[in-house]
This record gives structure tokens, C-alpha cells and sequence, in this order.
């Protein structure tokens, strides 16, 4: 066969090419079409490819590979797995048998397919055998590995596959042949290596899909999406690995498509497993899979006693590691310690279930406190177990951020002083910590607690997040809109964090940016009531009546929660239905009683309409007595003072009143919501010039005309019509 042109042996491999099936691999070119159209391989996977190439029909040890390709012995042979398997996806070979590249389990690699054209000399001629590139005992070792006498071929073709014809050449000429085919193979990697330099190498990146269950029990599933959390927080530990934020099992791809998981979080692998506890045996199928080509990379059966579980994680993740990475990582010692935070299989059983509870659940949930009571079931296995005291901690301060109960905040300051006892180096304590001063507005505290959660990678994309509320609390938006980037890029695809992002939107008074980021939360996790409801709030605050209904419904087919109650009766107060709010108001406190601005709302429903109006003074008191303990503890919630402010003028202590409305100008923070709040208690304190202006900041801040001409209690505004409109928070 004529080659397009000859290869020289001193400037690496000429324009000589290789063809086989529709696949046609350019050396000089170096590049790869299949049915004529380019594909792209990554240097060393193409490097790799030439290998093989060479040696067509012969057996060339995993050794010689990564001592060729990578240039030394100190990277797992999970570089070279990920090469081949990229291989195969580029020339369309996952089929079995395979067409072109024969895998030998634990000993090497062959090019088995039918070439068609290859180039002429010297390129044309085997690699050589490891004694000739290395050194005579790497040659040894090597052989051996393969289970190959020495003297015997290293490339004897199996039964049934057939081998391309052998030239016969003198030892002296093959000799020579064998150092300038090493020689311009050397030059390639050189060459590919270079490029490696200027063009940065695809980041090694997982996503951790939740564990399926395979047992009948109910409890078999929260312990195999705890594991699922584990191993994605002790991978996002890991330097020099990007890890996806942790997919829900309730928003999980049914299909479980390493490929469209890929495309939809912009990562290179997926590890998911099985899980089966029985009669105190424990089998964990586990298997990690590429998104390019959807090629399983790594795959293997645990089958072991219960009380080995730590053992088994680490394994796991040890393996995934080498799978994934050049070098072993110097954290070793750390993951393996994340993988087992306490000696009692036990303790970490319940800590496991308290980690499904609380997340799981919205925060108004009883199931929260289920959270707490498993954490706690774990502290009395293990009374040293630090992180499911700083379990406790996390829950108490996502009950008191989001139901504004004061009580809640004495539980959280006492839960995370004892986390920060038990273990004062812990980056999950550092966290929670951080975000309890922030919450309570201490932020040269929570800025520390904050850096030194940066210290561990795992904790990185809520450190950054917790940042970015601290300048966008400061009104410094640009600042935290760089930290909201740097907490995506630590965790991509992360539904809590596009939340986060849209709610600061949303105080800026930025509704298209929060609708945007509320969105795409929604998208990554399509299955989250919580996020739909918040969703259809901003859909409120913009006056988009029909998408904030239809986000609701699909919030409350999902899970019935306060807030989806509470946004669902404001559309029907805005219709001006006020008995069917007041009722959903109702049903919204059973779920969250110690909520203000339920009851606050539920005030407005009854005093809207004639026939109940007698019966809102008692919610308006429920409202105001809950909002003074909370006001003790966070006095600078603009929207939380300017609601209090207009709670007084209905339960006639008007003369305090004012005084919030000053406070929460003074504040700053969601200037529009801020604004309409504070015109309805100008008007009802009869200064309706004061309460004109607030209108007309209102309007400039973006609020929707129909939310200020049909509120009623803005009916004493001349030009206000008395109409069916929007009163509440």
C-alpha cells in the first residue's frame, strides 16, 4: 500500500496516515476522521492511538503505554482507561467484540481491527519490546506481568482474531528499525505534550447520581442516599477534582444517561451504585461511567458484612480516584477520615437518616425536627460524633432563617457552641458558624468562620455562597455576584446555590434576574416544591398572575407547604375571593404556626372582608408578637420591620409605627416591597401625602400597577381605587 507520504524519523511522524473501516487517523495531521468527518481526541488519548497503531495485532502492556504516553510510572492506570475509552467513542467501537481495540483485563491493550493503509517507513514497524525502551529488568517485569514467558512474543494473537503478516528482518536492521520507530514515537508524545502546555487538559469532574436501593425495607433507602451524600462530600475534598452539586434522588434522571447528564452539568464522569442490606450483609454494585461516550470506565461488586461499611466507601472512593486522576491525591489520609466521621456503623446509620430528614423537607416540615431527633440518636452511639452535632446546628439555624422564630435562634447558637467543642478544626462547624453570625448580621465573625471553610474544597461552594450574602447584604452586588461564580464553579449545577442567587435578585429588586436564576434552579431540580413556590412568588411580585399559578400548582401536586399555601392565597386575596385565602392562610399555619407573615397575611384576608373583618385584630396580635422576638434577634430584615410597622396601625399602637417605617428605609433592601408596605401604614396613620411618595417609589422600584391600585388599604389615597388587589406579604 502507498502511503500519502513518508514519515522521518528525526522530526517525528510525517503525513502518513492509517485507515481502517470509515476510520482515517492522520499522523502528521494529527487528526481523526470517521465517515469523513473530524472527531476530537484529546494529545494523549491520539498518542495512545499511534501506540497501537504501531503494533497492530500485538499485545503492548498497560506498562508500556503509560511509561510512552505519560513518561513515568507515578499515575494510576485510570488515565489510560479514559484514554481507551474516549478511543472508542471516537471510532464508534462499544460494541462486543469489539472492532478495533481488544482489552486484555489487567495486562494491556491490542489493535485487532483491519488496516486498510498504513504509513511506509519507519512508522510502518512495531513498537519495541519494553526490554528495548526501558531497561532489560523493566522488560522482565513487564513480561511477567503479562503472564508471558520471556523469549515468547508479547503479541501472540488470540484464537479466531487475525494478525497482520510479519516481516523478517535482521537482528542488526530490526535493531535500528525498533530506535528510530521509538525515537519518532517519542517525538510525537513530545510534540502532544507541548500542546498539553498551551491548551488547558479537560478538568477530571464527577457527578454522584443517588444510590438505588435494591432492598424492600423503607429505611434501605435513606441508607443508600445518605452514602450517595457521603461520597459526594468526600470526593468534593479532593484537589484537582470538580464534583456536581448532589443530585436529589427525587430530581434524578430516571433514565440515568451518563450522557445527557454530562451535557446537562458540564461534567466528564458519573458514579452511581446499588445498594442491598440484608440479614446484616451489605452488597454495593458500584460503576463509574464517561459522558462523552457513555462507556462504563471502572465497574465492581462489594459483597461484605454490614460493620464494614467505612472500609467499603473507601474503597470505593480510592478506586474512583485512580480512575479519575494522574496522581493519587495527597488528601488520601483526609478522605479516608471523611469517609468515616465515627467508629459506630450505628451512629453513622442514624446520622445517615438525619441527613435524608432534613434534606428532604421543607423547612417548615416536622420532618426537620425528625433531623434533629436522628442526629441526636446518633450522639447517644457516639456522644463524640461532631458532625451530627453540627447536623443539629445546620437544622436549628434553617428553621430559625426561614420561620423567623426567635426560640429557634438560642437552639442554634447552644448546638453549634457544642459542634465547635467537640471538634473546633471541623470545616462543616466553621460553616455552620459562618452562616450563624451572618445571619445575625456579625460579619467580620462570619467572614473568618467563612475563610477558614475555604480551607477544604468540600466546603468551598457554601462558603462562597455565604460570602456572596454578606456583600449583597452590604449592597455590594458586583462582589457578590463574583462569589456567587466562584460558588458555581466549585459546584456546578447547583440548584440551592441558583436559589440563593435568584433570592438577592430578588432584594435588589432585579425580577427578571431572579426569575432567570429561581428558573434554572427549577430546571435542575424540577421535582423541588420549595424552589416552585419561590418561583411563583417573584411571578407575584411582578404581577404574572398566571405563571405564579401555574408554578403553584405544580409546587403543591408535588408536596403541600406553607409557603405554596401562603402564595396560592395571595392570588385568590388579589381576586379578591378573601374568604378562600383566609383559608389557605389557615392550612398554610398548621404547617407553619410561628410564622409571621402568615399570620399577618391571614389578618389582611379578614380584614378585607366585612363579614370577618371583627376577626382580624386577634391574627394581626399572633403576627406582631411573633415579629418582636424576631426583630430582637435580626433587626435589619427591611421587609420583616416595614410588615411590623403596619402590624401596630392595626392593633392601635399607630404612634410606634412610624418609627418602623424609618428603620426599614434606613435599611435599604428590597426598596419595592419595602415601599408598598410602608404606604399602607402612612395611609392608615392619615399622612397620605408621605404615603403618595412611597406609591411612586414603589412604582419606580418596579412594582406592577395592579398590586398598588387594587390594594384596599390604600383606598384613602385619592386616586387609588378601592379594588380587589394585593395587601399582602
Amino acid at each position: 500500500m502507498q502511503p500519502d507520504g513518508d514519515a522521518t524519523a528525526g522530526g517525528g511522524p510525517g503525513r502518513g496516515r492509517y485507515r481502517f473501516g470509515d476510520v482515517v487517523v492522520d499522523v502528521g495531521a494529527r487528526t481523526l476522521l470517521r465517515a469523513g468527518q473530524p472527531v476530537a481526541l484529546e494529545p494523549k488519548a491520539f498518542v495512545v492511538l499511534l501506540a497501537l497503531l504501531e503494533r497492530a495485532g500485538e499485545l503492548v502492556p498497560k506498562d508500556v503505554l503509560l511509561d510512552l504516553v505519560w513518561g513515568h510510572r507515578h499515575v494510576t492506570s485510570g488515565v489510560l482507561t479514559r484514554a481507551v475509552a474516549q478511543l472508542r467513542g471516537a471510532m464508534d467501537d462499544r460494541g462486543q467484540p469489539p472492532r478495533y481495540i481488544q482489552t486484555r483485563h489487567a495486562i494491556g491493550y491490542m489493535f485487532v481491527g483491519k488496516l486498510l493503509e498504513t504509513p511506509s517507513s519507519p512508522t510502518d514497524v512495531p513498537l519495541p519490546d519494553p526490554a528495548s525502551a526501558h531497561s532489560a529488568d523493566a522488560g522482565d517485569v513487564a513480561s511477567a506481568a503479562a503472564g508471558i514467558p520471556l523469549g515468547v512474543t508479547a503479541g501472540t494473537v488470540p484464537s479466531g482474531t487475525a494478525a497482520p503478516a510479519q516481516r523478517v528482518r535482521p537482528a542488526g536492521v530490526r535493531a535500528r528499525v525498533a530506535l528510530l520507530s521509538l525515537l519518532a514515537l517519542l517525538a510525537a508524545v513530545w510534540a502532544w505534550q507541548q500542546r498539553d502546555a498551551t491548551a488547558p487538559p479537560r478538568p477530571a469532574s464527577i457527578a454522584v447520581l443517588p444510590f438505588v436501593s435494591l432492598g424492600d425495607r423503607p429505611e434501605d433507602g435513606w441508607f443508600a442516599e445518605g452514602l450517595a451524600i457521603e461520597m459526594h462530600d468526600a470526593l468534593a475534598g479532593v484537589q484537582g477534582l470538580t464534583v456536581a452539586a448532589y443530585i436529589p434522588g427525587d430530581s434524578a434522571p430516571p433514565e440515568r444517561d451518563p450522557r445527557a447528564l454530562g451535557r446537562r452539568l458540564g461534567i466528564a464522569t458519573v458514579l452511581d451504585a446499588s445498594v442491598r442490606r440484608e440479614d446484616g450483609k451489605l452488597r454495593i454494585n458500584a460503576r463509574l461511567s464517561d459522558t462523552g461516550t457513555g462507556y462504563v470506565l471502572w465497574s465492581r461488586s462489594f459483597d461484605r458484612d454490614d460493620s464494614r461499611i467505612f472500609e467499603t466507601q473507601r474503597q470505593i472512593a480510592h478506586e474512583v480516584l485512580a480512575a479519575l486522576l494522574d496522581v493519587v491525591p495527597a488528601e488520601r489520609a483526609a478522605l479516608d477520615r471523611r469517609l468515616q466521621p465515627t467508629s459506630s456503623p450505628v451512629a453513622f446509620a442514624s446520622y445517615l437518616r438525619g441527613l435524608q430528614a432534613l434534606r428532604a423537607s421543607p423547612p417548615a416540615d416536622p420532618r426537620t425536627e425528625d433531623a434533629i431527633v436522628h442526629f441526636r440518636g446518633a450522639l447517644d452511639e457516639d456522644a463524640g460524633f461532631a458532625r451530627a452535632q453540627a447536623g443539629i446546628c445546620r437544622a436549628e439555624l434553617v428553621r430559625y432563617a426561614n420561620q423567623r422564630n426567635a426560640s429557634f435562634l438560642g437552639q442554634a447558637r447552644a448546638a453549634c457552641a457544642l459542634a465547635r467543642d467537640m471538634d473546633a478544626e471541623s470545616s462543616e462547624v466553621a460553616l455552620a458558624l459562618a452562616d450563624l453570625h451572618r445571619i445575625l448580621g456579625e460579619t467580620a465573625q462570619a467572614r473568618a468562620h467563612y475563610d477558614r471553610a475555604l480551607r477544604d474544597p468540600a466546603r468551598a461552594a457554601g462558603a462562597y455562597t455565604g460570602l456572596a450574602q454578606l456583600a449583597a447584604a452590604q449592597g455590594d452586588h458586583p462582589a457578590a455576584a463574583g462569589y456567587f461564580r466562584q460558588a458555581l464553579a466549585a459546584s456546578p449545577g447547583n440548584a440551592g446555590i441558583h436559589s440563593r442567587l435568584g433570592y438577592q435578585h430578588y432584594l435588589a429588586g432585579d425580577m427578571p434576574s431572579a426569575i432567570a436564576a429561581y428558573r434554572k434552579a427549577s430546571e435542575l431540580r424540577p421535582d423541588d416544591a420549595g424552589l416552585l413556590s419561590s418561583l411563583a412568588g417573584v411571578y407575584l411580585t411582578t404581577g404574572d398572575l398566571p405563571a405564579a399559578a401555574a408554578a403553584l400548582e405544580r409546587s403543591l401536586r408535588i408536596a403541600p407547604s406553607a409557603p405554596a399555601l401562603g402564595n396560592l392565597a395571595e392570588i385568590h386575596f388579589i381576586e379578591a375571593d378573601y374568604a378562600r385565602a383566609a383559608d389557605l392562610l389557615r392550612r398554610a399555619l398548621a404547617l407553619d404556626p410561628k410564622n409571621p407573615f402568615l399570620w399577618g397575611n391571614l389578618g389582611n384576608a379578614l380584614q378585607a372582608a366585612p363579614a370577618t373583618a371583627a376577626q382580624a385584630a386577634d391574627a394581626y396580635r399572633h403576627a406582631l408578637a411573633i415579629s418582636e422576638g424576631y426583630l430582637a434577634t435580626r433587626d435589619q430584615d427591611a421587609i420583616a420591620l416595614a410588615a411590623h410597622g403596619w402590624y401596630l396601625t392595626r392593633v392601635g399602637r399607630g404612634e410606634e409605627a412610624a418609627g418602623f417605617v424609618t428603620r426599614a428605609e434606613a435599611v435599604g433592601a428590597a426598596s419595592g416591597e419595602v415601599a408598598l408596605l410602608n404606604a399602607q401604614t402612612l395611609t392608615a396613620l392619615g399622612r397620605s401625602d408621605e404615603a403618595r411618595q412611597r406609591i411612586a417609589d414603589a412604582r419606580a422600584a418596579g412594582v406592577t400597577d395592579n398590586r398598588i391600585t387594587g390594594n384596599p388599604f390604600l383606598s384613602g389615597i385619592s386616586g387609588i381605587a378601592p379594588a380587589a388587589g394585593r395587601g399582602m406579604r
